[in-house]
């Protein structure tokens, strides 16, 4: 089942673009942030654009929300449960990250006071250990888990190009195991994201641009009828 109206096809095809977009912005500009607690501060001090790669991941959860959306709808006729698990854990993963990136807004302000950094320091490896980070798990988690089950939905229906499946399964392995190798895994990862909803993107293109076509024509021809 696609986007069956207009507004909804324009909201899944933006989202599919703008999501890995804006994650590709977070990534390019993000500094290290390796290392103690008083490490990282300074280096978010020390980055003139780490405030617009923490805005732009925050930012960037809106649009991969409606993205997974849109994706558990092309499942939804053929994948029913693959469909359902994987847009709800999809979800959860969007709100954990959500949470997180508000948390990472407030890193760069403690950053940038430089007077206080000690304390801060120590405030942030107390946030670190608290129940607080359980957000950042669920955002882990659902993420793993939701792409997971959509990216098999997508190989199974063999909705979109055959890759765009194991695309997915790709870019889960090489963000969250490659990142602790090396620090141009994220590089790598977003790309992967990036190529696998473009091609999403191109499949409503020539699915549901067609499917809403001929429905507008169908109501036009009812309402010529009824005259």
């Amino acid at each position: 089942m696609y986007p069956d109206t207009r507004p909804r096809l324009l909201a899944a095809r933006s989202a599919l673009v703008a999501g890995p977009l804006l994650a590709a912005v977070s990534v390019v500009f993000q500094p290290d942030l390796g290392g103690t607690s008083r490490q990282m501060l300074a280096a978010l001090a020390d980055s003139p654009l780490a405030t617009v790669s923490a805005v732009c991941f925050l930012l960037s959860q809106l649009p991969l929300l409606v993205a997974i959306l849109a994706v558990g709808r092309l499942l939804q006729e053929r994948a029913p449960r693959l469909s359902t698990w994987g847009t709800a854990l999809g979800v959860v993963g969007c709100f954990g990250h959500t949470v997180f990136g508000g948390t990472s807004l407030v890193y760069v302000m403690m950053a940038n006071d430089a007077q206080h950094r000690g304390v801060y320091a120590d405030l942030l490896t107390r946030i670190q250990s608290s129940p607080i980070m359980l957000f950042s798990v669920a955002g882990l988690a659902g993420t793993v888990l939701g792409f997971l089950l959509l990216g098999i939905g997508l190989f199974r229906t063999r909705t979109g190009p055959v890759w765009v499946g194991p695309a997915l399964w790709a870019f889960l392995v090489v963000e969250f195991a490659g990142s602790s190798i090396s620090r141009y895994a994220s590089y790598l990862s977003v790309l992967l994201l990036g190529a696998a909803f473009l091609a999403l993107a191109g499949q409503l293109d020539h699915t549901s641009a067609r499917e809403v076509e001929e429905r507008d024509l169908d109501r036009e021809r009812l309402t010529g009828r009824r005259a």
